[in-house]
Protein backbone atom coordinates (compact mmCIF):
# COMPACT_ATOMS: atom_id res chain seq x y z
CA UNK A 1 0.00 0.00 0.00
CA UNK A 2 1.29 3.30 -0.63
CA UNK A 3 1.92 5.45 2.12
CA UNK A 4 -0.71 8.57 2.31
CA UNK A 5 -1.78 11.06 4.69
CA UNK A 6 -5.18 12.11 6.09
CA UNK A 7 -5.64 15.53 6.79
CA UNK A 8 -8.87 15.81 8.06
CA UNK A 9 -10.33 14.22 11.33
CA UNK A 10 -13.24 11.01 10.44
CA UNK A 11 -16.94 12.39 11.90
CA UNK A 12 -18.41 10.07 14.72
CA UNK A 13 -21.39 9.32 12.93
CA UNK A 14 -21.63 5.81 10.53
CA UNK A 15 -22.89 6.80 7.24
CA UNK A 16 -22.94 5.16 3.89
CA UNK A 17 -21.06 7.93 1.83
CA UNK A 18 -22.51 9.02 -2.09
CA UNK A 19 -20.99 11.49 -4.12
CA UNK A 20 -22.98 14.78 -3.92
CA UNK A 21 -24.53 13.37 -0.89
CA UNK A 22 -24.37 15.83 2.24
CA UNK A 23 -21.69 14.55 4.98
CA UNK A 24 -21.09 16.01 8.18
CA UNK A 25 -18.41 18.83 8.28
CA UNK A 26 -15.85 17.12 10.46
CA UNK A 27 -12.42 19.48 12.04
CA UNK A 28 -9.46 19.32 10.70
CA UNK A 29 -6.92 17.49 12.54
CA UNK A 30 -3.07 17.99 13.71
CA UNK A 31 -1.99 14.47 13.16
CA UNK A 32 -3.62 11.25 11.28
CA UNK A 33 -3.97 8.02 13.39
CA UNK A 34 -3.22 4.85 12.08
CA UNK A 35 -6.67 4.26 12.13
CA UNK A 36 -7.42 6.93 9.49
CA UNK A 37 -5.06 5.16 7.00
CA UNK A 38 -7.17 3.27 4.56
CA UNK A 39 -7.39 2.91 0.93
CA UNK A 40 -6.41 6.20 -1.22
CA UNK A 41 -10.04 7.14 -2.87
CA UNK A 42 -12.23 6.05 -0.27
CA UNK A 43 -14.22 8.42 0.89
CA UNK A 44 -14.16 9.37 4.98
CA UNK A 45 -17.55 9.64 6.31
CA UNK A 46 -16.94 13.52 7.22
CA UNK A 47 -15.37 16.12 5.37
CA UNK A 48 -13.09 18.91 6.72
CA UNK A 49 -14.39 22.36 7.29
CA UNK A 50 -13.59 24.04 4.32
CA UNK A 51 -13.65 24.02 0.16
CA UNK A 52 -10.25 23.06 -0.77
CA UNK A 53 -9.26 21.28 2.11
CA UNK A 54 -7.01 17.96 1.38
CA UNK A 55 -8.64 14.76 2.80
CA UNK A 56 -5.99 12.86 2.17
CA UNK A 57 -2.83 12.39 -0.07
CA UNK A 58 -0.58 9.82 -1.61
CA UNK A 59 2.57 10.17 -3.52
CA UNK A 60 2.36 9.61 -7.29
CA UNK A 61 3.97 10.15 -10.21
CA UNK A 62 3.74 11.09 -13.81
CA UNK A 63 4.80 8.99 -16.84
CA UNK A 64 4.92 10.39 -20.32
CA UNK A 65 4.64 6.57 -21.91
CA UNK A 66 2.31 3.08 -21.31
CA UNK A 67 6.18 1.83 -20.66
CA UNK A 68 6.71 3.93 -17.93
CA UNK A 69 10.47 4.56 -19.45
CA UNK A 70 9.98 8.36 -19.24
CA UNK A 71 9.16 10.03 -16.09
CA UNK A 72 8.69 14.29 -15.49
CA UNK A 73 11.35 15.39 -13.03
CA UNK A 74 8.89 16.65 -9.97
CA UNK A 75 7.37 15.65 -7.02
CA UNK A 76 3.97 14.26 -7.40
CA UNK A 77 0.97 13.77 -5.19
CA UNK A 78 -2.49 12.50 -5.96
CA UNK A 79 -5.20 14.34 -3.34
CA UNK A 80 -8.16 14.25 -2.60
CA UNK A 81 -10.23 17.67 -1.32
CA UNK A 82 -13.50 19.27 -0.61
CA UNK A 83 -15.40 20.93 -2.87
CA UNK A 84 -19.15 21.74 -3.36
CA UNK A 85 -21.55 20.42 -5.97
CA UNK A 86 -24.06 22.55 -7.88
CA UNK A 87 -26.36 22.46 -5.30
CA UNK A 88 -24.16 23.55 -2.54
CA UNK A 89 -23.64 20.00 -1.27
CA UNK A 90 -19.75 19.55 -0.01
CA UNK A 91 -18.56 16.90 -2.02
CA UNK A 92 -14.78 14.49 -1.88
CA UNK A 93 -12.99 15.25 -5.51
CA UNK A 94 -9.55 13.55 -6.29
CA UNK A 95 -6.63 15.44 -8.38
CA UNK A 96 -2.81 15.55 -8.74
CA UNK A 97 -0.49 17.70 -7.91
CA UNK A 98 2.85 18.21 -9.53
CA UNK A 99 5.66 20.78 -8.35
CA UNK A 100 9.51 20.99 -10.76
CA UNK A 101 12.01 19.15 -8.65
CA UNK A 102 14.17 22.67 -9.07
CA UNK A 103 15.28 24.53 -6.47
CA UNK A 104 12.20 26.12 -4.06
CA UNK A 105 10.45 29.12 -5.35
CA UNK A 106 8.85 30.94 -3.05
CA UNK A 107 6.45 33.00 -4.98
CA UNK A 108 6.24 29.71 -7.69
CA UNK A 109 3.32 30.22 -10.13
CA UNK A 110 0.31 27.22 -9.80
CA UNK A 111 -1.19 26.56 -12.88
CA UNK A 112 -4.85 24.49 -12.41
CA UNK A 113 -5.36 22.59 -15.61
CA UNK A 114 -8.66 21.26 -16.02
CA UNK A 115 -8.37 17.95 -17.50
CA UNK A 116 -10.36 17.52 -21.19
CA UNK A 117 -13.28 14.56 -21.86
CA UNK A 118 -11.65 11.51 -20.40
CA UNK A 119 -15.05 9.78 -20.27
CA UNK A 120 -17.05 8.99 -17.17
CA UNK A 121 -15.95 5.74 -15.73
CA UNK A 122 -13.70 5.99 -12.56
CA UNK A 123 -10.44 4.35 -14.27
CA UNK A 124 -10.35 7.27 -16.64
CA UNK A 125 -9.60 9.60 -13.70
CA UNK A 126 -6.23 11.88 -15.06
CA UNK A 127 -5.23 11.10 -11.14
CA UNK A 128 -4.70 7.57 -12.70
CA UNK A 129 -3.57 7.74 -16.41
CA UNK A 130 -1.27 10.41 -15.13
CA UNK A 131 0.37 7.85 -13.29
CA UNK A 132 0.01 4.77 -15.20
CA UNK A 133 1.57 6.53 -18.77
CA UNK A 134 -1.98 6.72 -20.56
CA UNK A 135 -2.53 10.38 -20.06
CA UNK A 136 -3.08 11.60 -23.66
CA UNK A 137 -2.95 15.17 -21.90
CA UNK A 138 0.53 14.77 -20.29
CA UNK A 139 2.34 16.89 -22.50
CA UNK A 140 0.95 19.55 -21.83
CA UNK A 141 1.36 18.99 -18.03
CA UNK A 142 4.94 18.53 -18.68
CA UNK A 143 5.48 21.71 -20.50
CA UNK A 144 3.79 23.58 -17.71
CA UNK A 145 6.26 22.00 -15.36
CA UNK A 146 9.10 22.83 -17.73
CA UNK A 147 8.42 26.58 -17.25
CA UNK A 148 8.86 26.68 -13.36
CA UNK A 149 5.35 26.20 -12.85
CA UNK A 150 3.60 23.92 -10.81
CA UNK A 151 0.51 21.91 -11.84
CA UNK A 152 -2.62 20.32 -10.02
CA UNK A 153 -5.12 18.45 -12.17
CA UNK A 154 -8.60 17.87 -10.75
CA UNK A 155 -10.43 14.78 -11.70
CA UNK A 156 -13.88 17.02 -11.01
CA UNK A 157 -17.17 15.44 -9.49
CA UNK A 158 -17.82 11.82 -9.83
CA UNK A 159 -14.39 10.78 -11.83
CA UNK A 160 -12.45 8.78 -9.65
CA UNK A 161 -14.78 8.90 -6.40
CA UNK A 162 -18.23 7.34 -6.11
CA UNK A 163 -21.03 8.55 -8.39
CA UNK A 164 -21.57 9.14 -12.26
CA UNK A 165 -19.44 12.10 -13.31
CA UNK A 166 -21.24 15.47 -14.10
CA UNK A 167 -19.65 15.88 -17.35
CA UNK A 168 -20.45 19.45 -18.49
CA UNK A 169 -22.24 20.61 -15.66
CA UNK A 170 -20.51 24.37 -15.21
CA UNK A 171 -20.78 25.14 -11.73
CA UNK A 172 -19.54 21.61 -10.33
CA UNK A 173 -16.67 21.78 -13.00
CA UNK A 174 -15.77 25.07 -12.16
CA UNK A 175 -15.76 24.77 -8.67
CA UNK A 176 -13.64 21.78 -8.72
CA UNK A 177 -11.00 23.94 -10.09
CA UNK A 178 -10.96 26.59 -8.11
CA UNK A 179 -11.25 24.14 -5.00
CA UNK A 180 -8.03 22.19 -6.49
CA UNK A 181 -5.73 25.61 -6.59
CA UNK A 182 -6.66 25.54 -2.58
CA UNK A 183 -6.13 22.04 -2.05
CA UNK A 184 -2.48 22.63 -3.85
CA UNK A 185 -1.72 25.74 -1.85
CA UNK A 186 -3.17 23.81 1.55
CA UNK A 187 -0.51 20.87 0.67
CA UNK A 188 2.76 20.39 2.78
CA UNK A 189 4.36 18.09 0.29
CA UNK A 190 3.83 20.28 -2.56
CA UNK A 191 5.66 23.26 -0.60
CA UNK A 192 3.69 25.98 -2.51
CA UNK A 193 2.67 30.01 -1.08
CA UNK A 194 -0.15 29.70 0.49
CA UNK A 195 -1.35 33.15 -1.52
CA UNK A 196 1.09 32.52 -4.33
CA UNK A 197 -0.04 33.94 -8.01
CA UNK A 198 -2.36 31.24 -9.89
CA UNK A 199 -3.51 30.61 -13.48
CA UNK A 200 -6.36 28.70 -15.25
CA UNK A 201 -5.59 26.71 -17.99
CA UNK A 202 -7.84 24.23 -20.19
CA UNK A 203 -8.60 23.06 -23.52
CA UNK A 204 -12.03 21.29 -24.70
CA UNK A 205 -14.29 20.20 -21.55
CA UNK A 206 -11.29 21.59 -19.86
CA UNK A 207 -11.68 24.71 -21.64
CA UNK A 208 -15.23 24.98 -20.39
CA UNK A 209 -14.50 24.39 -16.50
CA UNK A 210 -11.34 26.95 -16.89
CA UNK A 211 -13.51 29.62 -18.32
CA UNK A 212 -16.38 28.26 -15.85
CA UNK A 213 -13.66 28.59 -13.01
CA UNK A 214 -12.98 32.62 -13.89
CA UNK A 215 -16.32 33.29 -14.30
CA UNK A 216 -17.06 31.65 -10.74
CA UNK A 217 -13.89 32.93 -8.65
CA UNK A 218 -14.76 36.43 -8.10
CA UNK A 219 -17.67 34.93 -5.97
CA UNK A 220 -16.20 31.83 -5.10
CA UNK A 221 -12.68 31.86 -4.24
CA UNK A 222 -12.15 35.98 -4.25
CA UNK A 223 -9.10 34.93 -2.26
CA UNK A 224 -7.13 33.28 -4.84
CA UNK A 225 -4.32 35.64 -6.59
CA UNK A 226 -5.57 34.99 -10.10
CA UNK A 227 -3.66 36.56 -13.04
CA UNK A 228 -5.54 34.62 -15.84
CA UNK A 229 -6.57 31.80 -18.00
CA UNK A 230 -6.26 29.84 -21.10
CA UNK A 231 -9.47 28.66 -22.51
CA UNK A 232 -9.16 26.46 -25.26
CA UNK A 233 -12.04 25.23 -27.42
CA UNK A 234 -14.88 26.14 -25.12
CA UNK A 235 -18.25 24.04 -25.29
CA UNK A 236 -19.83 27.20 -24.07
CA UNK A 237 -23.38 26.57 -25.71
CA UNK A 238 -24.57 23.05 -25.19
CA UNK A 239 -27.47 23.44 -27.78
CA UNK A 240 -24.99 24.57 -30.64
CA UNK A 241 -22.27 21.53 -29.52
CA UNK A 242 -24.94 19.13 -29.34
CA UNK A 243 -26.07 19.54 -33.13
CA UNK A 244 -21.96 19.54 -34.04
CA UNK A 245 -22.04 16.05 -32.13
CA UNK A 246 -25.19 14.33 -32.98
CA UNK A 247 -23.95 11.10 -35.85
CA UNK A 248 -20.72 12.49 -35.83
CA UNK A 249 -17.42 10.62 -34.92
CA UNK A 250 -17.40 12.08 -31.75
CA UNK A 251 -21.04 11.36 -31.03
CA UNK A 252 -20.56 9.19 -27.70
CA UNK A 253 -19.37 12.78 -25.71
CA UNK A 254 -22.83 13.90 -26.59
CA UNK A 255 -23.79 10.90 -24.85
CA UNK A 256 -21.75 11.65 -21.67
CA UNK A 257 -23.61 15.08 -21.43
CA UNK A 258 -26.50 13.28 -21.35
CA UNK A 259 -25.18 10.94 -18.29
CA UNK A 260 -23.76 13.89 -16.52
CA UNK A 261 -26.43 16.48 -16.67
CA UNK A 262 -28.84 13.56 -15.57
CA UNK A 263 -26.44 12.56 -12.45
CA UNK A 264 -26.24 16.22 -11.86
CA UNK A 265 -29.79 17.14 -11.57
CA UNK A 266 -30.95 13.94 -10.13
CA UNK A 267 -33.15 12.95 -13.85
CA UNK A 268 -33.54 9.16 -14.58
CA UNK A 269 -32.34 9.12 -18.32
CA UNK A 270 -34.51 4.93 -18.23
CA UNK A 271 -37.69 6.52 -19.59
CA UNK A 272 -35.77 8.50 -22.15
CA UNK A 273 -34.19 5.21 -23.78
CA UNK A 274 -35.02 2.41 -25.55
CA UNK A 275 -33.35 -0.99 -24.91
CA UNK A 276 -30.56 -0.55 -26.88
CA UNK A 277 -29.95 3.21 -26.00
CA UNK A 278 -29.86 1.83 -22.14
CA UNK A 279 -27.29 -0.77 -23.34
CA UNK A 280 -25.03 2.12 -24.64
CA UNK A 281 -25.08 4.56 -22.04
CA UNK A 282 -24.31 2.31 -19.30
CA UNK A 283 -21.32 1.15 -21.62
CA UNK A 284 -20.59 4.74 -22.43
CA UNK A 285 -20.93 5.30 -18.66
CA UNK A 286 -19.05 2.45 -16.61
CA UNK A 287 -16.19 1.30 -19.14
CA UNK A 288 -15.42 3.30 -21.76
CA UNK A 289 -12.59 5.62 -21.73
CA UNK A 290 -12.52 8.22 -24.75
CA UNK A 291 -10.79 7.05 -27.01
CA UNK A 292 -12.27 3.69 -26.82
CA UNK A 293 -15.51 5.54 -26.53
CA UNK A 294 -14.57 7.11 -30.20
CA UNK A 295 -13.53 3.74 -31.68
CA UNK A 296 -16.83 1.95 -30.39
CA UNK A 297 -19.60 4.41 -30.95
CA UNK A 298 -18.04 6.47 -34.32
CA UNK A 299 -21.22 8.51 -36.11
CA UNK A 300 -23.99 7.26 -33.45
CA UNK A 301 -26.96 8.98 -34.18
CA UNK A 302 -29.31 9.80 -30.82
CA UNK A 303 -32.39 8.78 -32.39
CA UNK A 304 -31.56 5.59 -32.68
CA UNK A 305 -30.65 5.59 -28.87
CA UNK A 306 -34.06 7.39 -27.29
CA UNK A 307 -37.86 5.66 -27.21
CA UNK A 308 -39.33 8.28 -29.11
CA UNK A 309 -36.67 7.87 -31.67
CA UNK A 310 -36.55 11.74 -31.58
CA UNK A 311 -32.95 12.92 -31.26
CA UNK A 312 -31.37 13.87 -27.77
CA UNK A 313 -30.96 17.54 -29.55
CA UNK A 314 -34.50 17.39 -29.67
CA UNK A 315 -35.24 16.63 -26.17
CA UNK A 316 -33.21 19.16 -25.07
CA UNK A 317 -35.41 21.63 -26.08
CA UNK A 318 -38.01 20.53 -23.90
CA UNK A 319 -38.25 20.18 -19.93
CA UNK A 320 -36.25 19.13 -17.96
CA UNK A 321 -33.23 19.43 -20.40
CA UNK A 322 -34.12 22.64 -21.40
CA UNK A 323 -33.36 23.92 -18.40
CA UNK A 324 -30.16 21.65 -17.73
CA UNK A 325 -29.07 22.85 -20.82
CA UNK A 326 -29.44 26.39 -20.44
CA UNK A 327 -28.13 26.72 -17.34
CA UNK A 328 -24.62 25.46 -18.43
CA UNK A 329 -24.42 28.28 -21.14
CA UNK A 330 -21.33 30.20 -20.63
CA UNK A 331 -21.03 33.92 -21.12
CA UNK A 332 -23.68 35.17 -18.85
CA UNK A 333 -20.72 36.37 -16.51
CA UNK A 334 -18.04 38.06 -17.11
CA UNK A 335 -14.39 37.12 -15.85
CA UNK A 336 -11.97 39.59 -13.99
CA UNK A 337 -9.01 38.69 -14.74
CA UNK A 338 -7.52 38.78 -18.69
CA UNK A 339 -8.67 35.60 -20.78
CA UNK A 340 -6.99 34.07 -23.68
CA UNK A 341 -9.75 32.32 -26.09
CA UNK A 342 -8.15 30.04 -28.50
CA UNK A 343 -10.49 28.09 -31.32
CA UNK A 344 -9.42 26.66 -34.48
CA UNK A 345 -11.99 27.63 -37.17
CA UNK A 346 -11.58 24.14 -38.90
CA UNK A 347 -12.57 22.15 -35.21
CA UNK A 348 -15.09 19.35 -35.88
CA UNK A 349 -16.08 19.09 -32.34
CA UNK A 350 -16.99 22.37 -30.99
CA UNK A 351 -17.57 24.94 -33.60
CA UNK A 352 -15.46 27.72 -33.85
CA UNK A 353 -18.67 30.29 -34.01
CA UNK A 354 -18.78 28.53 -30.24
CA UNK A 355 -15.97 30.36 -29.04
CA UNK A 356 -16.56 33.67 -31.31
CA UNK A 357 -19.55 33.95 -29.58
CA UNK A 358 -18.32 33.55 -26.03
CA UNK A 359 -15.56 35.95 -26.31
CA UNK A 360 -18.08 38.64 -28.01
CA UNK A 361 -20.64 38.26 -25.02
CA UNK A 362 -16.92 38.37 -22.87
CA UNK A 363 -16.44 41.53 -24.71
CA UNK A 364 -19.65 43.07 -23.73
CA UNK A 365 -19.40 42.62 -20.11
CA UNK A 366 -16.42 44.43 -19.86
CA UNK A 367 -13.80 41.45 -19.76
CA UNK A 368 -10.29 41.68 -21.26
CA UNK A 369 -10.45 38.95 -24.07
CA UNK A 370 -7.94 37.79 -26.73
CA UNK A 371 -9.59 35.66 -28.98
CA UNK A 372 -7.79 33.92 -31.59
CA UNK A 373 -8.25 32.00 -34.42
CA UNK A 374 -6.23 29.31 -35.54
CA UNK A 375 -6.53 27.42 -38.26
CA UNK A 376 -5.36 23.65 -37.25
CA UNK A 377 -7.48 21.66 -38.80
CA UNK A 378 -9.48 19.53 -36.24
CA UNK A 379 -10.79 19.54 -32.50
CA UNK A 380 -7.63 17.39 -31.41
CA UNK A 381 -5.03 18.77 -33.13
CA UNK A 382 -5.68 22.42 -32.27
CA UNK A 383 -5.25 21.40 -28.72
CA UNK A 384 -1.20 22.14 -29.41
CA UNK A 385 -1.65 25.65 -31.21
CA UNK A 386 -3.98 26.27 -27.58
CA UNK A 387 -0.89 25.12 -25.60
CA UNK A 388 1.81 26.90 -27.91
CA UNK A 389 0.42 30.35 -27.76
CA UNK A 390 -1.00 29.75 -23.97
CA UNK A 391 2.16 29.00 -22.61
CA UNK A 392 4.09 32.43 -23.01
CA UNK A 393 0.80 34.17 -22.40
CA UNK A 394 0.90 33.25 -19.00
CA UNK A 395 4.40 33.62 -18.64
CA UNK A 396 2.84 37.55 -19.40
CA UNK A 397 0.00 37.15 -17.11
CA UNK A 398 2.80 35.89 -14.05
CA UNK A 399 5.16 38.85 -14.67
CA UNK A 400 2.43 41.20 -14.73
CA UNK A 401 2.57 42.34 -18.62
CA UNK A 402 -0.39 44.10 -19.96
CA UNK A 403 -2.95 41.37 -21.34
CA UNK A 404 -3.60 42.24 -25.19
CA UNK A 405 -7.30 42.17 -26.03
CA UNK A 406 -9.70 41.91 -29.05
CA UNK A 407 -12.39 43.18 -27.82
Amino acid sequence: MHRHRVLGARAAASLVVVIGTALPVAAPAAVATAADRTAFGVLPTGLPANDGDVISSEPSVLYLDPLKAFRADAVVERIMYRSTDRTGTPIAVTGTVLTPTAAPNSARPLVAFAPGTHGLADKCAPSRQLAEGTEFEALPVKKLLDQGYAVVVTDYQGLGTPGVHTYMDREAQGRAVLDSIRAAQRLRAAGLPDAGPVALYGYSQGGGAAAAAAELAPTYAPELDLRGAVVGAPPADLDKVAASLDGSAYAAFLNYALSGLAAAYGVDTGPYLNTRGQRVTADLRDNLCTTQAIAKYPFLQSWTLTSDARPLTEHFKHAPWKEMVTEQKLGERAPVVPVLLSHSALDDVIPHQVGNALAADWCRRGATVKFSTNYVPSHIAAAAATNSEGIPWLADRFTGKTAPTTC
